[in-house]
């Protein structure tokens, strides 16, 4: 699997393509990709590269910290985590379980101005994957119970511990985010958020995020590797056309 790097790079560079042709810059570096959108206003980026028989396949939601609100900060960064639960049609645990089982990897992060999703698999689990992925963004969140919001809680205020409470320099972008930006302004907290925030975060609150930002009009999605693109197209509007 020693193409992981290049293809994220990959989808790093492709999820940045503002037009339907291949860019060129003054380098002479380009990749080629098509890009469309299905009319529930999912945009859809795709790259053929056969060097090796795997995909990665990466969805981008427009939606980052930059959109919570004081009182409510770490909710982006929150729902990432939420995100990698159960949904309604996949079997329970597969997202964390089928995956490695079947030779992939897979990963998220959240930033200021978005939230990322990604694996990269064997390119016979390729199809297996956008079932997944589809049914994680459209029938995840009526399975969220207090319980696993409760688990994923514990998860991010341990991960906030280990990453800034007791890491040297941990609060270095908190305090400089508070000298730079006002109060109130989107880029005022961090990404990962106040822990008083998280606990107090509840179901409906969860839904409130998922239903205001996580549709397919606010998404992109990046398929790059062993891939035909005709027939990815039928696959991408067959498992996200609703």
């Amino acid at each position: 699997m020693k193409k992981f790097p290049l293809l994220i790079s990959a989808l790093t560079l492709l999820l940045t393509c503002k037009n339907d042709n291949p860019k060129e810059d003054s380098t002479g570096f380009s990749i080629d990709y098509e890009k469309f959108t299905l009319d529930n206003g999912l945009e859809v980026i795709l790259h053929e590269d056969h060097s090796d028989p795997i995909v990665a396949v990466a969805t981008l939601m427009h939606v980052g910290s930059n959109r919570e609100k004081p009182g409510k900060t770490g909710f982006a960064h929150f729902f990432e985590h939420m995100s990698f639960n159960d949904s309604e049609n996949v079997p329970v645990g597969a997202n964390r379980k089928l995956i490695p089982e079947w030779g992939g990897s897979r990963n998220g992060g959240t930033w200021d101005d978005g939230t990322i999703y990604y694996e990269v698999v064997p390119k016979d689990a390729f199809e297996k994957i956008l079932w997944i992925d589809s049914d994680r963004f459209g029938y995840m969140i009526n399975t969220v119970t207090e319980a696993a919001l409760e688990r994923e809680k514990q998860v991010v205020k341990n991960e906030k511990r280990q990453r800034v409470d007791n890491a040297p320099y941990g609060y270095t972008d908190e305090v400089i985010r508070k000298n730079l930006y006002p109060e109130g302004h989107p880029y005022n907290w961090t990404v990962i958020g106040q822990l008083p925030d998280l606990q107090a975060a509840t179901i409906d609150d969860v839904k409130e995020f998922y239903n205001q930002y996580y549709g397919a009009a606010n998404a992109s999605l990046v398929i790059a590797g062993d891939i035909n693109v005709e027939e990815t197209k039928k696959l991408v509007k067959q498992w996200f056309g609703e």
